[in-house]
């Protein structure tokens, strides 16, 4: 049977619209006078981002932190499409596909889509990107990582055979890990093309000025029709109070990841709108189990019970997450909501450490980038583990450098976070627990358990719901009783724009989509 987009949206993952709690502060000023807004920036064809992080890469298959997935998904489309409430939709590259088997997807591609070198998107620039991918061992290769091959039929049409069928499979190939490269424009520019990227997305890349900004301008042939914006400039803003000053004096138009600290404040500015919506990311200090003593469960759980971790997220966060009691924020699909939590047992954490033969506690470190809130929770645990004995060092490091030296494993302790892009438990578990992911593609913990291993290759490869859901289950009740992290927060996606700024609607991932977005 062939399907065909416009009855795709039945293949929607359950989270959907129910994340967005959307828009909540929203400021009250009086009537603007007819023309030009009185606080906007003069090139209203210029929309202007404050975000806090600059990419590591263009490339897709460079990396897969977030501040790279903000810019990417702007350059370049993906086969699927996913909307910003988790909804797959007909709005990808593949004007439809075929499900011949569970292991079988027929697929054919839109005629006439370009890159943005001119050159025609056909299946050999699919099979290349997904070649590619698996042959660069790319951080996010787990996506895809049960395809065992493309297969083309001709210029725009091609079969995606799997090894064993996978239940998240076509959302999977909405995510911006999966883009669709160019195979001319790739070779090309070889080791340079994570600076030269060239994509079929809205908007094209200009320059990338390393620490300040990122200028994008708009790809008059896209195949949706041009972009509602000119040019988009990514201005890189990583103290959370600054991001916030440029928004209110209209240095930029819109924020990403507004900080706690000045999220009421700033949605309260006459001509400001705030968004909060409810999010995917779960934030958390891992422990690297490739060292002592953190290769002692006992170790790893005294620590949990010793950091308060309730009363830190309150202070860290100003009411803007919820404390984490696992490593799936509740919507996830599969998410473990039963787990109880470690809780405050200082006490029990004594005993631990004398049991584990550290009854005076040891020295170490805990590595964060310079993300305030990670800084704060250091701050807070380097003073709770005292209590414990434990001397814990804070070492502050660029956030390039961060993810490199976290993922050769020369840290001790780490603050990170991880959002479920996907909403499917798959995502939000496999790549930071299996013990095939260790270093950049999930797992800097460096943690791996037989059983944990078993349960995720099980719920990624049964087609069954409910045997996927017990399994993910269980992985969770594993996770949380082996401790290769402390649990801290499901955070609130904070974003803010000025009131000018129109079609803005937040992604419950943080891959915001600008296709729409413009100042009026």
């Amino acid at each position: 049977m062939r399907l065909f987009f416009r009855d795709f949206r039945a293949l929607a993952i359950t989270v959907g619209t129910a994340l967005i709690i959307g828009g909540l502060f929203i400021s009250c000023g009086g009537a603007e006078t007819e023309g030009e807004h009185p606080a906007k920036r003069d090139n209203a064809e210029t929309l202007v981002v404050g975000m806090p992080g600059d990419p590591r890469s263009l490339d897709p298959h460079r990396t897969n932190d977030q501040p790279s997935s903000r810019v990417k998904k702007q350059i370049y489309d993906t086969l699927m499409y996913q909307t910003s409430d988790l909804t797959v939709t007909g709005d990808g590259l593949a004007e439809s596909y075929e499900v011949i088997s569970p292991t079988e997807f027929a697929f054919t591609l839109r005629q006439g889509v370009l890159f943005h070198n001119g050159e025609e998107l056909t299946s050999e620039d699919v099979k290349f990107t997904f070649e590619r991918m698996r042959e660069l061992n790319a951080p996010a290769a787990f996506l895809v990582n049960a395809l065992d091959r493309v297969e083309i039929i001709d210029d725009y049409n091609f079969v995606m055979h799997l090894s064993f069928p996978f239940g998240p499979f076509i959302t999977h190939l909405a995510h911006p890990a999966t883009a669709i490269i160019n195979k001319k424009a790739v070779l090309e520019a070889g080791d340079n093309y994570g600076r030269n990227p060239v994509g079929t997305g809205p908007f094209a890349f200009v320059e990338w000025r390393s620490g300040d900004s990122l200028t994008l301008r708009r790809f008059d042939d896209h195949f949706r029709g041009p972009a509602a914006s000119e040019r988009v400039i990514f201005r890189i803003i990583t103290e959370d109070t600054q991001r916030a000053i440029a928004l209110e004096t209209s240095e930029v138009d819109l924020i990403y990841d507004v900080g706690p600290n000045d999220f009421r404040d700033l949605a309260a500015i006459e001509n400001v709108i705030g968004f909060q919506t409810s999010g995917l990311t779960t934030f958390y200090m891992g422990f690297n189990v490739g060292k002592e003593p953190f290769d002692d469960v006992r170790v790893r759980q005294a620590i949990n019970l010793a950091l308060d971790v309730e009363a830190a997220t309150q202070v860290a966060f100003r009411g803007y997450a919820t404390t984490a009691k696992g490593p799936l924020a509740p919507t996830v699909q599969f998410a473990n909501t039963d787990l109880p939590g470690y809780g405050y047992d200082v006490e029990r954490a004594k005993a631990l450490l004398a049991e584990a033969g550290y009854p005076d506690g040891f020295s170490t470190s805990i590595w964060t980038n310079d993300n305030p809130v990670r800084v704060m929770y250091a701050e807070i645990f380097q003073e709770q583990l005292r209590a414990v004995g434990i001397a814990a060092s804070i070492e502050i490091v660029e956030w390039a450098p961060y993810l490199d030296r976290t993922a050769r494993g020369e840290h001790d302790m780490f603050m990170l976070g991880w959002v479920a892009v996907t909403g499917d438990a798959d995502y939000g578990l496999y790549s930071l627990f299996h013990s095939e992911e260790f270093g950049d593609a999930g797992n800097r913990t460096f943690w791996a358990h037989e059983e944990v291993d078993r349960l995720l290759v099980d719920g990624k490869t049964n087609p069954d719901p409910q045997a996927r859901e017990a399994a993910y289950l269980q992985a969770q009740k594993i996770i949380f009783e082996e401790a290769p992290w402390t649990f801290l927060a499901f955070r609130d996606e904070l974003n803010a724009t000025r009131d000018y700024v129109q079609g803005f609607q937040p992604h419950a991932a943080g891959h915001h989509i600008l296709y729409q977005v413009y100042n009026n």
